[in-house]
């Protein structure tokens, strides 16, 4: 039996996985300030997510000559995708969010057709041209503890709304944060970074 993560306050189930967390401005410091987080995974032992929206300079075709694969001519544009900053843990480590999920040897399904997958077997078919129609390529990952992230949201640090698949894998990276805020109806010059409390 497993327990979910609650909200200490009034003891409702919070459950963001498969939902974008948004920094708020002012609240959110250091290597994840300003960022689109992508949640893969929150139970009561804490959160997993990767930050969408903050491209490196590495391409995903650098990445795949970094570790010794050899790149098709079937490779197509997905060559010259961004790998994305995915967080400040385990930032030499790869992880892989695609559609469709595929049969890959160390893969997490996030959803219906979602996975998260950080074995080499999903890169290799990358290299060879017949990859996941859609990716997302990340080094590193945010991480919270059990209740940390639940403490944050209470203290107005992220906003978070339903993830979509348009905004993870098409809308420009540079644009990904003013589209999951546009979900909420919201336009980032409405946000300040001053918290508020009624």
């Amino acid at each position: 039996m497993t327990t979910e993560p609650h909200d200490s306050a009034n003891g409702t189930r919070i459950d963001l996985s498969r939902q974008f967390l948004l920094a708020m401005p002012g609240m959110v410091a250091g290597e994840l300030a300003n960022t689109v987080i992508y949640v893969c995974e929150h139970t009561e032992h804490g959160a997993l997510g990767l930050v969408v929206n903050r491209p490196t300079d590495l391409t995903i075709g650098d990445l795949l000559q970094r570790i010794d694969l050899p790149l098709s001519l079937e490779i197509g544009p997905v060559r010259e995708a961004p790998v994305f900053f995915g967080g400040p843990v385990q930032t030499d480590r790869g992880f892989v969010l695609h559609v469709p999920r595929g049969q890959y040897s160390s893969s997490i399904p996030l959803g219906e057709d979602v996975a998260l997958t950080t074995s080499r077997d999903v890169l290799q078919d990358v290299a060879a041209g017949h990859g996941p129609a859609r990716l997302l390529v990340t080094l590193g990952y945010a991480g919270w503890g059990a209740g940390q992230l639940e403490d944050e949201i209470s203290r107005n640090a992220w906003l978070n709304v339903g993830a979509s698949h348009e905004v993870l894998f098409e809308t420009p990276a540079d644009q990904r944060y003013d589209a999951a805020l546009a979900q909420l109806g919201i336009h980032s010059s409405m946000l300040t970074g001053d918290a508020g409390h009624a």
